[in-house]
């Protein structure tokens, strides 16, 4: 029992912050270390909160996002299935948990850096990037959250605000203007303290901006701030691009590139490997959706005939009786089994489990993606097959390098023109019919399998477009509704009573249904 209520004890002084605040008059006295320092430095925090925070994602992106978005699909009849939108409560906890408890050593990076005696202006610029980053996952997943007043228990701040998440995506994009200028001056990092870029500068400021062109393309369909995200969005990428570097090839991707394994002397472990069990990750099936269109296309991702023994893809066995993927949605009694699965780490075949490319934060076909859909709309020049077929051939080249390096390259014009994927500006703009066409679908069915393991972001661009457009199986709870948002932890509504109440009395009931506020209807 005391054991227990320590670790109650614990995580709520990470979620509030309180690491530097005392519960008795000699608490600090009490718990200083005398050996070792009493002041973090910048190098000291940032590569645990990113690695952390990468963990936390790459985790729910694994059994939270994949199966909402039919990427993979359990085989499983009991209640609490999240490919089935039934959501519990209990998955809300361990993000919220993570991603506030990483925040504190963020936001302290951006106060240390800025002391006269520690000063160094890259070190604030890319705790304000990490700090918009994960502050989007947090606002993005739940919708109105604490903020302005966030991890602030060391100034005795216990209850702090939920603030609306129109005014989170004012102050993330004032930040990330702020990031751009901060970073222009190239001051040096310790290279080994950043597992991103390893020190370049120069990378981070263009991760910055691309986060930018994210959630400026986030809030665009919202009536009361389109034409200012529009306007900014032509001002970074057609009026004033060499103020504003975006990533424009996977030498610019943001990632952690996974050195490790699960011992305790790994640099960089993937939680692929420490977190899940090599037969359970073999048996997560490949559902349908993700892995027909592959299939169909003979994408090199996916067809080991197109690929070298050498070089990573998905690794995905076709299992006995080939490519056979799971419908999600199905019915509890339908007999579904394992077929086509990724492989696991026991297995002498390329595995996604230990490939060390997985850590993806974003990428620069998602930078390619964005601009295509911008142009499309009609918001930035065009054309836009230009900006498709280079996400497309970004997308390939980031999991198999030198097969194919360009949209220009022959393999990928093959490609191309064989799985008939070529542009058509002929189809409507936008249409959700099932089984319908669309320049949108073009787009984001492309920008799906880009984004493939990058944390929420396919549930979060479904939530915000309707694409890709997702088949409904009999099985679906929720009424069929995809889910829109996770709830509130358990634990706000205790500690933080008032601020839970308003919240939920400005946004909505507190359930799975409630849109946030750029979600389209």
């Amino acid at each position: 029992m005391k054991n227990t209520k320590n670790i109650i004890l614990y995580i709520l002084l990470a979620v509030f912050g309180l690491s530097g605040a005392s519960c008795t008059k000699d608490f600090t006295e009490v718990n200083t270390d005398p050996i070792g320092k009493r002041n973090a430095e910048p190098h000291q925090l940032l590569a645990p909160a990113l690695v952390n925070v990468l963990s936390t994602n790459m985790m729910r992106n694994w059994n939270f996002n994949n199966q909402l978005m039919q990427v993979t699909v359990e085989i499983n009849d009991s209640e609490g299935r999240v490919f089935r939108y039934d959501v519990r409560r209990n998955l809300a906890d361990y993000t919220w948990n993570n991603w506030y408890v990483n925040l504190t050593d963020l936001k302290d990076i951006y106060t240390i850096a800025g002391k006269p005696e520690t000063l160094n202006k890259s070190y604030q610029g890319i705790s304000l990037i990490a700090q918009s980053w994960v502050y989007s996952l947090l606002t993005d997943t739940y919708g109105d959250v604490p903020y302005s007043q966030a991890n602030a228990g060391r100034d005795d701040n216990m209850q702090p605000v939920f603030d609306k998440q129109k005014d989170i995506y004012a102050d993330m994009f004032s930040k990330l203007e702020q990031a751009n200028q901060l970073l222009q001056d190239g001051a040096a990092i310790v290279a080994t303290s950043d597992p991103v870029f390893k020190g370049d500068i120069s990378k981070w400021r263009r991760f910055g901006n691309s986060l930018y062109l994210r959630l400026l393309l986030r809030v665009a369909g919202k009536s009361e701030v389109s034409a200012a995200a529009i306007a900014k969005i032509k001002q970074i990428v057609d009026t004033e691009p060499a103020n504003y570097p975006v990533m424009d090839d996977n030498s610019h991707t943001a990632r952690i590139l996974w050195n490790g394994t699960n011992s305790s002397t790994a640099v960089y472990s993937s939680p692929f490997m420490v977190n899940i069990r090599a037969v359970d990750f073999r048996n997560m099936p490949v559902c349908d959706f993700f892995l027909s269109k592959l299939v169909n296309w003979e994408d090199p991702r996916v067809q080991p005939s197109l690929g070298t023994a050498n070089v990573p893809r998905f690794g995905i066995d076709r299992g006995a009786d080939g490519w056979v993927g799971i419908s999600s949605g199905y019915s509890p009694g339908s007999g579904a089994v394992v077929q086509t699965h990724f492989n696991s780490d026991t297995e002498n075949k390329l595995t996604l489990q230990t490939d060390p490319n997985t850590g993806i934060i974003m990428n620069s076909a998602e930078v390619a993606f964005i601009k295509a859909e911008a142009a499309a709309r009609g918001w930035i020049n065009g054309p836009v097959a230009n900006y498709y077929y280079k996400g497309m051939a970004d997308a390939i080249n980031y999991w198999m390098p030198n097969y194919i390096t360009s949209p220009t390259d022959a393999r990928f014009t093959a490609y191309v023109n064989e799985a008939n994927l070529q542009w058509n500006p002929a189809l409507p703009l936008d249409d959700l019919t099932f089984g319908s066409k669309s320049q949108l679908e073009m787009i984001h069915i492309q920008k799906y399998y880009a984004m493939f393991l990058v944390d929420l972001q396919q549930w979060f661009e479904y939530r915000r477009t309707g694409h890709p457009i997702l088949p409904k199986g009999p099985g679906l709870v929720n009424g069929g509704r995809m889910p829109a948002r996770l709830n509130y932890p358990l634990i706000t509504q205790s500690t933080n009573p008032t601020s839970y109440k308003n919240a939920v009395a400005a946004q909505g009931p507190d359930d799975i249904n409630t849109l946030v506020w750029w979600q389209r209807p």
